[in-house]
């Protein structure tokens, strides 16, 4: 059957799916080989030459690996997918393959923050330039871009202050420009958000997170448009040596059939959580792409399939005070990542953004008092108890927060 036309959760639990040859096992096999052996020389040579379809060495391709990259590419709506060995993989990949010395690039500021390390402080020593900006703003982005410009790249929703960037307006200036659009789709997923529908050109994934959805497997994924882009990048890949171990690539595509129950469980219990915490007096300030008062919720309403499952918000008393609640709630996990079945919580200006620095931390709005929480599976109303019995429980007269202001 071909899948192209079918829904969302069809999708992810048959794309990529065909039952075993040689026993008709329904899963996908594992075939946790380093290598593959050839019927003859000659079939040896054609494969090497790319004259023959089939597998050489791991590096280079895996059948198990393959089953992956198939549903990924049918669930973004791409050409094909490239499966790597962790979100960074997938970034870095995207990153050699497009830029060289003297190039420049254009970027969400408040991006996953080694996203952003990574241009700025390992690229810049091969001579490539960036400039980050607010790209909620399309105005700032297009203020930003060079002659020498190659790539946008945009983070939606961002993390972790949940801003959003309108991503066709983005496609569309960058078609102006003769640029690349990159978007990381990691905390929407192709269930919410498909950029390339949008006209972006590449997408990127850490499978880390709500692809995979249980908190077992370090992975990423890029999905290309065109077969052009799939080759410059397969190459890179290839040579760089980012590749996923199929075993892991096997417990992905396990996880993504499910992805759609739990992104909806984990929705339902963000939605109900936003509105407890919008009302609750020891919280300042709420951003939630589900909430009315999020300043783009229309966007999200155009661009997304849902808002999400991660929200963040701010906690009178600053530091301190977040501190207290992080330490005080039981269910959810005090720890980074996201979109596994369990509830995170999290600090991102001591914690996943603290390499940025204090200066780039407050231009890209995240503040001392927000805390990032990625909602999971958990029943609603115990992640209600919970967090409403932290934040009762917190100081009561600790000083007012303003929320961090964005367009």
């Amino acid at each position: 059957m071909d899948f192209k036309k079918a829904g969302i959760n069809t999708r992810s639990v048959h794309a990529g799916c065909r039952p075993d040859p040689l026993h008709g096992a329904v899963s996908v096999p594992i075939y946790q080989s380093s290598t593959f052996a050839f019927d003859s020389a000659a079939q040896g040579a054609a494969r090497f030459n790319g004259d023959e379809a089939g597998y050489i060495y791991t590096r280079m391709g895996n059948p198990t690996v393959a089953a992956l990259e198939e549903a990924i590419a049918s669930l973004e709506g791409g050409h094909a997918a490239l499966a790597t060995g962790s979100g960074m993989a997938a970034i870095a990949t995207v990153l050699f393959t497009y830029l060289e010395a003297g190039a420049h690039l254009v970027g969400t500021d408040c991006v996953y923050g080694p996203s952003r390390v990574i241009v700025e402080r390992h690229f810049r020593r091969f001579g490539v330039q960036s400039t980050f900006v607010d790209t909620s703003d399309l105005a700032q982005v297009r203020a930003a871009i060079r002659p020498d410009t190659r790539l946008l790249y945009v983070e939606t929703p961002e993390n972790p202050t949940i801003r959003l960037t309108d991503i066709r307006g983005c496609a569309e200036i960058a078609r102006e420009h003769g640029l690349l659009l990159v978007v990381d789709n990691t905390f929407a997923t192709p269930v919410l958000q498909r950029p390339l529908e949008h006209g972006a050109d590449i997408v990127v994934h850490s499978m880390t997170k709500f692809l995979n959805g249980h908190a077992d497997v370090v992975a990423g994924i890029i999905v290309a448009a065109t077969e052009e882009q799939r080759a410059a990048l397969r190459d890179v890949l290839n040579h760089h040596g980012g590749c996923i171990d199929p075993h892991q690539a096997w417990l992905v595509h396990r996880g993504l059939k499910t992805l759609g129950m739990r992104l909806g469980q984990a929705q339902r219990s963000a939605q109900a959580i936003s509105e407890m915490l919008h009302d609750h007096p020891a919280v300042s300030w709420v951003r939630y792409p589900g909430a009315a008062d999020h300043p783009q919720h229309d966007l999200a309403k155009q661009q997304m399939d849902g808002p999400g499952a991660i929200l963040c918000f701010g906690v009178r008393g600053g530091l301190a005070g977040g501190s207290l609640l992080l330490e005080r709630v039981k269910i959810p996990t005090l720890a980074v990542s996201l979109g596994g079945v369990e509830t995170l919580i999290e600090h991102p200006a001591s914690m996943t953004h603290a390499s940025l620095g204090r200066a780039a931390r407050e231009e890209a709005g995240i503040t001392d008092d927000l805390i990032r929480l990625a909602v999971g599976c958990e029943d609603a109303r115990d992640l209600l108890a919970d967090l409403k019995a932290a934040l009762d429980s917190l100081p009561r007269a600790a000083p007012v927060e303003a929320e961090p202001a964005f367009a």
